[in-house]
């Protein structure tokens, strides 16, 4: 190859690097703007709330109860966000529900279902009236304040039927140790705690009260729980421990 072609050939690879750059400056231009939307487009249309939910304990002391506040925060991602446009995120900050029965023994409502890894942030929605789509669904939820005491099962959802509604129930045969918790039956309580002893009722409400921050008052070890120890054997096969400490709290 002569010296010119060979200089005709250089200057053709630039022409096709000085390209290809431009093109990667590009997409990374359209990135820049189209990934701001993504993450503000919810802002106005999606705001935090927060819902108080109660916890009713019939004992042959009479009735116990207990309550604590969630707050939901929620964000649905704009029409041109890349990779999943309009998908909905949440994140939860909060803590279960304890009801002291007596005798030391303690009932714990938690922040997700048996099924629901997620129950805690998408337990209201579940209650709204339904709205046609997920905007006119979340609007509606906002605007109702009524207590609602939760059914046995959610409102079908195409695929998904039969979807328990209340959230899963623990206690600890000894409170000062996690690998303790037992699961409990919402339907026998008696099984659990002995005769006398019945689930009344779960509610749930809007509220702008404060989140509530008291459990780890009664669960002194939920902070460190991750650094005692311990393993998927020592806890009982029907409780899940992959995040542990967040069924009982989280966003703190």
């Amino acid at each position: 190859m002569g010296r010119t072609s060979r200089m005709g050939a250089m200057r053709h690879r630039q022409r096709k690097v000085a390209q290809s750059e431009l093109f990667r400056m590009f997409l990374l231009g359209v990135v820049a703007m189209l990934v701001p939307v993504g993450l503000t487009a919810c802002t106005d249309t999606t705001p935090a709330y927060r819902y108080r939910m109660a916890v009713e304990v019939e004992t042959p002391a009479g009735i116990k109860t207990g309550s604590s506040v969630i707050e939901v925060h929620t964000d649905v991602a704009g029409e041109y966000s890349i990779p999943t446009p309009g998908r909905v995120s949440t994140k939860v900050r909060g803590e279960a529900t304890s009801v002291d029965l007596g005798n030391g023994e303690v009932l714990f409502a938690l922040l997700r279902s048996p099924t629901d890894a997620d129950w805690a942030s998408r337990v209201m929605l579940l209650l709204a009236p339904e709205g046609g789509d997920f905007q006119a669904t979340f609007d509606a939820m906002l605007q109702d304040r009524r207590e609602k005491s939760l059914p046995r099962y959610f409102r079908d959802r195409g695929h998904i039927v039969n979807e328990r509604a209340a959230p899963m129930l623990v206690t600890f045969s000894d409170v000062n140790d996690p690998t303790t918790v037992e699961l409990v039956d919402p339907d026998d309580l008696t099984a659990t705690f002995g005769e006398g002893f019945r689930l009344k009722r779960i509610t749930v409400r809007i509220t702008e009260d404060p989140v509530t921050t008291r459990i780890e008052e009664r669960l002194g070890w939920l902070g460190q729980v991750r650094d005692m120890g311990f393993s998927r054997s020592d806890f009982p096969p029907s409780i899940p421990v992959g995040d542990f400490s967040g069924m009982f709290s989280k966003g703190f």
